[in-house]
């Protein structure tokens, strides 16, 4: 049974930083490019970090240079450290397998079920 728990949310200052953490169970880490997603209030929800089965990785403009994606095999964990935070990147975020485009590539994952998410609020 696939499961998604992310941690790792809160309340931070601009320019402030916080590493969010993803535990999978299930075969959906061993087996798919997993991602982290995000959701504002009012907007879709949209992916901003991807890594692949073999450690490859790509983000969308918005966050370039300031979310680095990172996976840990032995513990089933995706890990996104979060710096130089803007008001702007306050969402929730989700992390879950990837089926669709961030840039030019395309993912062929199998998206599991959603977990509950985890809250990043930044205030200026």
């Amino acid at each position: 049974q696939v499961q998604l728990v992310e941690s790792g949310g809160g309340l931070v200052q601009a320019g402030g930083s916080l590493r969010l953490s993803c535990a999978a169970s299930g075969s959906i880490f061993s087996s798919n490019p997993m991602g982290w997603y995000r959701q504002a209030p009012g907007k879709q929800r949209e992916l901003v970090a991807a890594i692949t089965l073999r450690d490859s990785t790509e983000y969308a403009d918005s966050v370039k240079g300031r979310f680095p994606i990172s996976r840990d095999k032995a513990k089933n964990t995706v890990y996104l450290q979060m710096d130089s935070l803007k008001t702007e990147d306050t969402a929730a975020y989700y992390c879950n397998a990837i089926r669709g485009r961030l840039g030019s590539t395309w993912y062929q994952g199998n998206v599991g079920p959603w977990g509950q998410g985890t809250q990043v609020t930044v205030s200026s």
